[in-house]
């Protein structure tokens, strides 16, 4: 037996010698496949050789601001937590599926009718006329138009997604998908074609004048907060917020989730900050730097004001006042220095505590996550700031016509949307039944609770025995 595997051993041995041998030789046989490889490779060689420097930024461009669309859709998911964080455990899928679907929604209305209403040839300045359901496309089959559509559909569904938590905890599920369409398709593309029609086919009459907002610190904050504000207002508080005149905090179940939003939006923002150049430029440093600054700045002014109001260090106005300052800083991203950034962010957490305090003990419009503040508030103070701190110089002309684009923001959002609500609320029904209220909205709207092994439901006090 220890013969037969003493020879077994040695023919593997010598079969594996044979195989090596014969692989070498193989390989080391042919310098004609070398020559035939190199000259394989060299053509392509010649092929970018021929490539141009315009074209490789060509290029570059493109995906730059693929990327950074991708960035601000991501932008989504911030948002969904920390409307959901903010608000109670009853209603999170019923937030998670406003924010999933004024995205859908949006997105579909935006294709259909936003894009041509905002970036459409015009004659007048107010709205465009052309390019409904992507048509430039199917026209000159120019690529950049599906990647700068893609782009700006996702600031369209920032705008309509920023309403949302104004309105949480109390909207019917069926009102909130009519308005998402309403608001991506007409409110916020014609304000959009006012301030940023050149930006492809349009020539809006805001631009005209030299208004500044450069990533949208009105053009998509304050439209959403405006627009916030107008449905919170018609929509009434949620019940238990306001009794006997006085003001009941209503905390949200989960700040971690909260605190993890506003960490995926901070990322986010550089997409839409430096994406916004939608060229692959080195200007997208200082943007970027400028955008760190301003956040820093919002969270350590929020943190300082909430602690000498409220003698804590409060939370969730510290995360709120890193996205005041990331709202605040998004006008003048690009025409301010970083010192005057980190001003911009530092004045925006100060607002928006005051602000925040204001609208709900002040005019007692509930607002659950302080969107209004944050977005409608602090996005007309970056829009302000972007003059003010203009690196190349301000004039009085130039606060002007920020005032100007600031003003004209409100007195069309406002009212359009206010409008809106109100003829929602006469035929579909706006607010959820006082019962469904209570019980919470994942059940009555969906069906379904988002924590089924958890007791959520209000009445409970606690474990009983």
């Amino acid at each position: 037996m220890k013969r037969f595997l003493v020879v077994m051993i040695i023919a593997l041995l010598l079969s594996s010698a044979g195989i090596l041998f014969a692989e070498e030789q193989g390989s080391s046989n042919p310098p004609e496949v070398v020559v035939v490889e190199q000259s394989v490779t060299a053509q392509p060689a010649t092929e970018e050789a021929v490539i141009t420097a315009a074209e490789v930024q060509t290029n570059a461009d493109f995906v730059w601001t693929l990327i950074a669309a991708f960035l601000v859709f991501f932008m989504q998911a911030g948002f969904a937590m920390v409307e959901t964080g903010f608000t109670r455990a009853k209603n999170t899928v019923n937030i998670l599926m406003k924010n999933l679907m004024d995205m859908s929604m949006g997105a579909l209305a935006y294709w259909a009718v936003g894009f041509a209403i905002m970036f459409g040839v015009t004659t007048t300045g107010w709205f465009g006329t052309t390019g409904f359901f992507l048509s430039d496309f199917a026209q000159d089959k120019d690529p950049w138009t599906l990647a700068f559509w893609m782009f700006q559909v996702v600031f369209a569904a920032t705008a309509a997604t920023i309403v949302s938590g104004a309105m949480a905890e109390r909207t019917k599920f069926v009102a909130y998908l009519a308005y998402s369409v309403v608001i991506s398709g007409l409110i916020y593309p014609v304000f959009g074609s006012w301030a940023w029609g050149s930006l492809y086919k349009g020539n809006g009459w805001l631009e005209g004048l030299g208004f500044i907002d450069f990533a949208g610190s009105t053009v998509v904050h304050s439209v959403g907060g405006w627009a916030a504000l107008a449905g919170a207002i018609v929509l009434g508080p949620r019940i238990g917020k306001y009794v006997d005149g006085k003001t009941k905090a209503i905390p949200g179940h989960n700040i971690a989730l909260g605190a993890l939003g506003v960490f995926i939006l901070w990322f986010g923002w550089y997409g839409f900050n430096a994406g916004s150049t939608t060229t692959a430029t080195k200007d997208i440093a200082l943007i970027a730097v400028n955008t760190t600054l301003a956040a820093a700045a919002g969270s350590v002014g929020a943190m300082l004001m909430s602690w000498i109001m409220f003698k804590k260090p409060e939370a969730t106005m510290t995360l709120n006042g890193a996205l005041a300052g990331l709202v605040g800083i998004t006008a003048g991203c690009a025409n301010v220095l970083p010192g005057s950034a980190i001003l911009i962010g530092l004045i925006a957490g100060f607002i928006v505590v005051l602000s925040v305090v204001f609208v709900d003990q002040v005019l007692k419009v509930d607002d659950p996550v302080g969107a209004v503040s944050v977005h409608g508030v602090c996005g007309a103070w970056g829009t302000f700031a972007a003059g003010l701190f203009n690196a190349e110089g301000v004039t009085l002309k130039i606060l002007g016509v920020q005032l100007i684009g600031i003003g004209a923001a409100f007195l069309w959002v406002f009212p359009t949307a206010f409008i809106l609500f109100k003829l929602i609320k006469v035929t579909i029904g706006i607010r959820v039944s006082a019962e469904e209220e209570l019980e919470g909205l994942d059940v009555g709207e969906h069906g379904i609770e988002a924590y089924p092994d958890f007791q959520i439901h209000p009445s409970a006090k606690g474990l009983k025995s």
